[in-house]
């Protein structure tokens, strides 16, 4: 389709439209740039507008790296279409890069031909030095298999800005929405809902909130009169079905969904944590929720984030700490604490790249194992992870179902990427979801704190009942009374209790389903963030009459009852896995299958195009 423009009586030109099913953008640039800002805007408009979206936000791993330099480069990847998305894309199809940093360090995702824009103002040659180019890529033709726009983003945002009363650098920070209303242009987004954020942000502030908006227009407006692009892109609606819908990130969905747990059993909420990336804000959400019956502790070191979190279950409060991998380090000596005392609580582990500091901003799958053994003794706790960002809420809610109905800690695992990504997230009807009964002994005459019952769950007596008087603690107990007992037949006998009580979830959990045939040549098998780039190669494969499905695990331990018999349905089992090869080994060492893996450990999530290329191979086809 081409059309024609016309602004302000000028001859009108033609510009081509062209239809799109799906897109993915990119912005990149310093990490004081506001590329950040200007995906999250760019994704909120999106959404609103009708598109499904997934994100992919990528923050520098030093907190203040050199200006200008590869380590300071912030980005944020978004994937918008016409149709349900399930990653926040493959090769990048438009780069906004705002200066030769974000130019190196994301190139290398564009695909040929992609659009790129540049923001040709910062390509001096500091600039070119501190990023490692040796000679102008906008000059040396370097640059000729990719749509290259310059465009002078400095001089024109600074012309934008020349009578709003705004100076200096807070005139250079409105270049990103100048970036973003040209991006806008390109992929006919509406300025309005931006306009909106930016007078409710900068309500106070009116001389930034002015310069804001008439940057945003001017790059919106400069697509439209500039001879440069003769292209523009359009992306319809999504059908989805019909309802109330928000975008939400992994960290939004998880904190919303231990809120709702908690309101759904009439029981106040403790969230007990030390800030760590990127687990910080489930914190900092929660914070804000006061009036929910939210209590926030933020506690001067991980071991007191889990003492504390252990101290509140044993109040009666449903109880969560939350952390990164570095951080389960430091709970594990409290958490075997809290498996002795069998009380119920949420351990969220937001996974990172590791070990030690590692990649503190990257994504990773390495925490299985430690999750799931990775303490002293013989130390079982139910291991839960969710699959997509929106899946955080529905995962949060079991987390909470499990740890009460069977009086023990429940890992959840999620990462960076799911953390930090968004998606839509349909508002559920309140009366949809599960109610969480929570019930203590009343008073009662010869109470024993470990009675069991026919799930060798014992009772959860809440401190200062009449009659209900017991002592916990981490040293080994008998059975029924709580005394402590140092027998050795007593020690195996708990420790065998504990083991079986976590075996028992089994019971409590639906079925592993199968996307695609019961059976066939491959099974392709997975966990956590995973789902959506497994998901969508099988179906693409599928779709070559290729014979793979696949299958997708949230209960790690225990894992589904049929879970070997699956995996036995099929001639081979491949695990993609962002780590070495942890569920591998374990499904290996627990159904005796030849499961063998494909492993990412890049700080980066799985593409679909990498995921269909080793099925493909896997298949010899």
């Amino acid at each position: 389709m081409v059309v024609s423009t016309r602004l302000n009586g000028a001859q009108p030109r033609c510009v081509e439209v062209i239809s799109l099913g799906e897109t993915t953008v990119r912005f990149a640039g310093d990490s004081g740039d506001g590329m950040q800002l200007a995906g999250t805007q760019m994704t909120t408009t999106s959404a609103i507008f009708g598109n499904d979206v997934s994100t992919l936000p990528d923050f520098p791993a030093e907190i203040r790296a050199p200006a200008g330099t590869l380590a300071g480069v912030s980005g944020f990847q978004l994937h918008f279409g016409s149709h349900r998305l399930r990653t926040p894309g493959d090769r990048v199809n438009a780069l906004v890069a705002m200066n030769p940093a974000a130019l190196s360090a994301n190139l290398s995702d564009l695909e040929p031909g992609g659009v790129l824009i540049v923001n040709e103002d910062a390509f001096t040659k500091m600039d070119l030095s501190r990023a490692g180019y040796s000679a102008d890529p906008l000059e040396n033709r370097s640059l000729d298999g990719y749509q290259l726009f310059r465009v002078p983003m400095g001089k024109l945002t600074a012309e934008a800005c020349k009578d709003t009363g705004l100076t200096g650098r807070a005139v250079g920070r409105c270049k990103n929405f100048f970036a973003l209303g040209l991006v806008y242009w390109l992929y006919d987004r509406p300025l309005a809902p931006t306009l909106r954020w930016i007078e409710q942000k900068f309500g106070s502030k009116p001389v930034v909130a002015d310069a804001n908006i008439k940057t945003l227009k001017a790059g919106y407006h400069f697509g439209e009169t500039t001879e440069l692009f003769t292209v523009r892109y359009e992306v319809a609606p999504a059908k989805v079905p019909p309802g109330k819908y928000r975008r939400v990130s992994g960290n939004e969905a998880l904190a919303i969904g231990l809120i709702t747990a908690a309101q759904r059993a009439g029981k106040p909420l403790f969230y007990g944590s030390y800030p760590i990336t990127p687990a910080s804000d489930i914190l900092h959400f929660l914070a804000k929720h006061k009036n929910f019956d939210v209590r926030t502790f933020q506690a001067e070191d991980e071991i007191a984030a889990m003492t504390a979190t252990i101290g509140a279950a044993f109040a009666g409060a449903f109880a969560v700490t939350g952390t990164s991998g570095p951080g389960m380090a430091l709970k594990s000596e409290a958490i075997g604490l809290a498996v002795m005392t069998e009380l119920p609580m949420v351990i969220v582990n937001v996974q990172r790249a590791g070990p030690s500091t590692g990649l503190p901003t990257k994504t990773e799958q390495a925490d299985l194992l430690q999750a799931i053994w990775g303490r002293n003794g013989e130390n079982p706790v139910c291991v839960l992870a969710a699959a997509t960002p929106a899946d955080c809420f529905d995962m949060a809610i079991e987390a909470f179902r499990i740890a009460i109905g069977f009086m023990t800690p429940v890992v959840l695992l999620a990462d960076g990427y799911l953390a930090n990504g968004a998606e839509p997230w349909r508002i559920p009807d309140m009366d949809s979801l599960p109610r969480l009964d929570v019930k203590h002994p009343g008073p009662v005459e010869g109470f024993k704190p470990y009675q069991r019952n026919d799930k060798l769950v014992r009772p959860w007596a809440l401190p200062g009942t009449p009659g209900l008087e017991h002592r916990v603690g981490g040293l080994e107990s008998r059975d029924i009374t709580g005394e402590v007992c140092y027998e050795p037949e007593n020690h195996e006998h708990m420790c065998r209790i504990r083991r079986r009580k976590i075996d028992n979830i089994a019971e409590a959990i639906p079925p592993l389903e199968i996307n695609g045939d019961d059976s066939g040549e491959l099974l392709v098998i997975g966990w956590g963030s995973t789902y959506g780039a497994i998901t969508s190669a099988v179906e693409r494969c599928r779709k070559k009459g290729m014979s793979v499905s696949s299958a997708h695990l949230r209960y790690l331990d225990p894992m589904q009852k049929n879970v070997g018999d699956v995996l036995r349905r099929f001639c081979r089992v491949l695990v993609p896995e962002l780590n070495l090869g942890q569920l591998a080994y374990r499904l290996r060492a627990e159904y005796l299958v030849d499961a063998t893996g494909f492993h990412k450990i890049q700080g980066k999530p799985f593409t679909i195009s990498e995921i269909e290329a080793e099925i493909a191979k896997r298949l010899n086809k």
